[in-house]
């Protein structure tokens, strides 16, 4: 049984389709990478999965439980947290304040009381790398690290399946690998991932699996090794720019580098 399962949803806003007829399943412990153009869907996938907006067709199952008439917040307390491509921290709070909010309201068996939120909220920070700057306040932290916190947040819920939204836009190549570790140290905890990313590196150093959407549909899916040399995802997603530098002098492929 898996742990996610989409089947055949579709989304409009207005006369244009979001999303159409799309599926898949997640697995436990698989890290499931979403690609694709910008206004390709993906956003609005997770937005579905989460709860914050309904599909028009299709259904969302959840260990085969339907999800699609579920509230945002009952959909939390089943297991199921997000980050968001803008984060948006509360700004009189410290990091340590800020990610125990996750602990305090997340949790599906009521709340835990103040104390025990802080001390999980300093072993989520540990595991995301902000352990050291839990008593920051949250104005003070760099772009990078305001992204560890919005990671922090959504691991303090205790979920089972972690929806990450582009955690790694705008980040230099340090960053990124920094960032990249975190995933994985969060993927080793025994959190179930769906990430959607543009920075190949990532889709092939952590991703079991990769989901390529173009224009609502599902386009491709499979290793990300494969799909990624996929002539169809080159030339939807990725561009000859891309496919000629995965190309050695004797014209074998290499494997992918940074979109």
């Amino acid at each position: 049984m898996s742990l996610l399962a989409v089947r055949d949803v579709s989304k409009r806003f207005g006369g244009v389709n979001a999303l159409a007829a799309v599926s898949f399943d997640v697995d436990r412990g698989e890290v499931l990478g979403i690609i694709g153009p910008n206004g390709a869907g993906k956003t609005t996938l997770l937005n579905c999965i989460s709860g914050l907006i309904r599909p028009d067709a299709g259904d969302i199952l959840w260990e085969e439980a339907s999800l699609t008439r579920v509230a945002p917040y009952r959909i939390a307390h089943l297991g199921i947290g997000r980050t968001f491509q803008i984060v948006r921290p509360f700004p009189s709070m410290t990091v340590r304040e800020n990610t125990a909010m996750g602990a305090l309201f997340g949790r599906p068996h009521g709340r835990l009381q103040p104390e025990a939120a802080m001390r999980e909220a300093d072993e989520v920070l540990e595991l995301v790398g902000l352990g050291e700057k839990r008593h920051y306040p949250v104005l003070r932290l760099t772009v990078p690290d305001r992204k560890r916190l919005e990671v922090a947040r959504a691991l303090a819920m205790r979920p089972r399946l972690l929806l990450l939204d582009e955690v790694m836009a705008g980040l230099n190549q340090v960053e990124v690998e920094q960032a990249l570790q975190m995933v994985r140290r969060v993927r080793d905890s025994g959190v179930t991932i769906v990430l959607i990313e543009h920075v190949m590196r990532v889709v092939v150093g952590v991703c079991t699996r990769a989901l390529v959407l173009n224009f609502g549909k599902t386009l491709v899916e499979g290793p990300p090794a494969d799909v990624l040399v996929d002539p169809r995802v080159i030339e939807a997603y990725l561009g000859e720019r891309y496919a000629r530098r995965q190309k050695g002098a004797d014209g074998e492929r290499q494997p992918p580098a940074d979109a």
